[in-house]
């Protein structure tokens, strides 16, 4: 039976952007692989630690781990085993503060304390793995804080051929808070549109990725 695995991490509950697109997507694979399965982890209704990161790691470097490093490393071993199990990945990565969301940063820091995610190992070679992206301004080619978004470089490099061999699809909606700044007002109908096609993509991405676990 194919999964799906979707990772949310936006703290904004129903007002997510990236938790809009990813339903989206949902959606869209589930209408064309109704025998499908989505599994999910929430990091915000389950969120990490980075205490247990830290444990996680030390329990790699000890042959006599303490009971709080052995509890770290078994949850390291489950979310890696969660991911490695999916036949596709979703992940909502909104923008915060120009870097990555802390509760998707500690997930992937554990996961790499698992061996099966070791450096030159690959572990997600070839895995479809859609990635949606949100921030509240611009910083796409020409917009006055070009370059300032830290999240999205590093995000496709972990999960694409780099590092974990991943194929990632990036699904990237911008302007996210024009409707709420004033001083925004002006690319409100452009935010909009992107929006807009945000939803188009994550409708393909689903069925495309539905089609590749069919």
């Amino acid at each position: 039976m194919s999964t799906l695995y979707r990772i949310d991490s936006s703290v904004q509950g129903d007002k997510s952007v990236t938790r809009e697109i990813t339903d989206e997507l949902e959606r869209a694979w589930s209408a064309a692989l109704p025998e499908g399965v989505v599994a999910r982890r929430d990091l915000l209704s389950t969120p990490l630690s980075p205490a247990v990161w830290t444990h996680a790691l030390a329990a790699r470097g000890t042959e006599e781990p303490t009971q709080e490093q052995q509890s770290a490393a078994g949850l390291a071993a489950e979310l890696a085993s969660e991911v490695l199990a999916a036949d596709a990945l979703v992940i909502g990565a909104p923008l915060y503060n120009w870097g990555t969301s802390a509760h998707l940063k500690c997930w992937i820091d554990l996961l790499w304390t698992d061996p099966r995610f070791a450096p030159r190992t690959y572990p997600l070679a070839g895995k479809p793995i859609a990635l949606v992206a949100a921030r509240g301004g611009g910083a796409s080619a020409g917009a006055p804080q070009e370059g300032w978004d830290h999240s999205v470089p590093y995000l496709l490099r972990t999960f694409g051929t780099d590092v974990f061999g991943g194929d990632v699809t990036l699904i990237e909606t911008e302007l996210t808070l024009a409707d709420l700044s004033p001083a925004m007002a002006h690319l409100r109908e452009q935010a909009t549109d992107l929006r807009a096609r945000s939803h188009e993509l994550a409708r393909e991405t689903g069925e495309a990725l539905a089609k590749l676990a069919a």
